[in-house]
């Protein structure tokens, strides 16, 4: 048991797990026992996972009692990164107010709904609230594991998600990982990819230096998102999560702020620089804020994280950036 392990007793009750796949017959073969075992422990086993995985899964499930088992769309879970982790934080919630102990076992969607350039962002934006979840998730005695497929994502990723979780799911159950950081010291020491420059040439360039200039960022960023062909709510939660990040950095930062937006295919882009000096947790924006952060800050950067896909952060001397990105095809509203 690593340090990380032995300080933090709570994450072990609870039991974040990842499981790691190398091929379609590893999934069987470790999930059947696994859903038994559940079926004997919990009151219900929720399984967010793609059509390939619920296909193989199939005959394991048919003998696990049919009132165990519930299955939930990753589309309406994954639609973007942020509220996903929030989704499955109020379902735990939910749950352990009810008296009731849950299984959740899920399979990020991260690579079908993004243009292949984001992928790696997309990953470790995910993996940082992998990270976190072994503390938001730790509510009562249920458990969360997490399906990664080896054959799609690269050595530095699987790294990575036994990096994030505190047990591996084994054929003979989950087994503590020796590899588990906790949260504070896996977002602290990460290494994500580095944050590729902005384009000479974007769609809108505004320069903020004072909040009364808020009202004409919100109508620039409006109008851009629905000649890109966004409409209605995903208009205005990227109004609304680009507006809290420049009014962060006016506020707490530093003027002036400088808002550029471009688009990749029908992906948009909003970039945030402002002249901050005061370095930024590296927890900032992940965890729900308390009711009083309205009144006393913090909240703008958790919300700008729930109605953006993935928002990245990079901290210099003189210098903060915090760049938004808005894929069509998670924003757009569901039919």
């Amino acid at each position: 048991m690593t340090v990380d392990q032995a300080a933090d007793q709570r994450v072990l009750a609870f039991a974040h797990t990842a499981l790691i796949i190398d091929a379609d017959l590893d999934l069987p073969r470790v999930l059947e026992p696994e859903l038994h075992r559940s079926a004997e422990i919990y009151d219900e086993v929720l399984l967010v996972v793609s059509a390939r995985t619920r296909a193989v899964l199939a005959d394991a499930a048919a003998d696990v009692p049919g009132h165990i088992l519930s299955w939930g769309d990753p589309a309406s879970f994954y639609q973007r990164l942020g509220s996903a982790y929030e989704a499955f934080r109020r379902y735990l919630a939910a749950q352990h107010q009810a008296g009731r102990r849950v299984h959740v076992i899920a399979e990020p969607d991260l690579l079908s709904t993004v243009d292949a350039r984001f992928h790696a962002d997309r990953a470790a934006a995910y993996l940082a609230y992998e990270a976190v979840g072994n503390h938001t998730f730790a509510i009562g005695r249920s458990a969360v594991t997490c399906i990664w497929d080896h054959r799609d994502h690269g050595d530095a990723i699987i790294d990575a998600v036994r990096a994030t979780h505190a047990y591996e799911l084994t054929g003979t159950g989950p087994a503590p990982s020796p590899h588990y950081l906790s949260p504070e010291r896996y977002l602290s020491e990460r290494h994500d990819t580095p944050m590729r420059s902005a384009p000479p040439h974007v769609d809108r360039d505004l320069t903020l230096h004072d909040v009364a200039e808020l009202s004409a960022l919100r109508s620039l960023l409006g109008a851009w998102a629905a000649d890109r062909g966004f409409a209605g709510e995903a208009i205005e939660d990227l109004t609304v999560a680009v507006v809290e990040v420049a009014t962060n950095g006016l506020r707490h930062g530093g003027a002036p702020v400088h808002v550029r937006a471009w688009h990749h295919g029908d992906t948009l882009v909003v970039q945030c620089d402002d002249a901050g000096n005061q370095p930024i947790p590296a927890t900032a924006g992940y965890y729900r804020p308390h009711p009083l952060a309205a009144t006393t800050g913090g909240r703008g950067l958790w919300l700008a994280r729930q109605l953006a896909d993935v928002v990245t952060v990079s901290a210099a001397p003189g210098r903060t950036t915090v760049r938004l990105l808005f894929p069509r095809r998670l924003m757009q509203p569901q039919a």
